[in-house]
């Protein structure tokens, strides 16, 4: 298990994150990548624990969502199943579980302000903080052949990975208004989305 995570977390990362597996008794599995999740934890009909993580993930992205799926689990184990997924108990532990790792040995120094930022109070999705996402997005291994959303012009037209086409429209206070080209709905989109320009 430690040579397969040694693959994609950062070197002083793998002891603990091996040590938060085992104490918990996760079965991680290491996934193709999944457009619409970084990762997922399940609690399976026998009891098991299941926890997925994108492979395609860099290492710092891959540690952050790999704690946040044990910290569901951790919370559901801790305060009971009806509490809410992303709720205050699951950040409580998230914070509690992600504390030990934002050192200097761990993440890059341009990384742990904005880290130590977003765990001040952590969101459902590392995606839906921009600046976080964004410098987490340039320790990206692949080619960027996407723009992000703020990039675009106003008005101009793009795709997303399943084919459907929106136009850009006015910022509200963090997210862009979007309308789908074929519905004529409006859509919020966070500035950081990934999308492919139409031209």
């Amino acid at each position: 298990m430690n040579a397969t995570l040694a693959k994609y977390l950062p070197e002083r990362a793998v002891a603990p994150c091996f040590e938060l597996i085992k104490t918990h008794g996760v079965h991680l599995k290491i996934v193709n990548h999944r457009v619409t999740r970084h990762g997922d934890y399940r609690r399976m009909p026998d009891g098991m624990h299941l926890i997925t993580v994108n492979a395609s993930l860099n290492q710092y992205r891959f540690l952050i969502t790999l704690v946040h799926e044990i910290a569901h689990l951790v919370a559901f184990e801790r305060f009971g199943r009806k509490i809410k997924p992303h709720g205050k108990e699951w950040k409580q532990t998230f914070q509690q579980l992600m504390l030990p790792f934002i050192r200097p040995e761990i993440f890059p120094h341009q990384l742990l302000p904005l880290i130590a930022h977003h765990f001040k109070n952590p969101k459902a999705s590392s995606s839906t903080d921009t600046r976080l996402a964004l410098a987490l997005k340039s320790f990206d291994s692949e080619e960027r052949t996407k723009s992000y959303v703020f990039e675009l012009p106003e008005g101009s037209a793009f795709r997303l990975y399943n084919g459907r086409v929106f136009k850009k429209g006015k910022k509200r206070i963090k997210r862009y208004e979007c309308t789908e080209m074929a519905t004529g709905r409006l859509y919020l989109f966070q500035p950081n989305a990934e999308v492919e320009p139409v031209h």
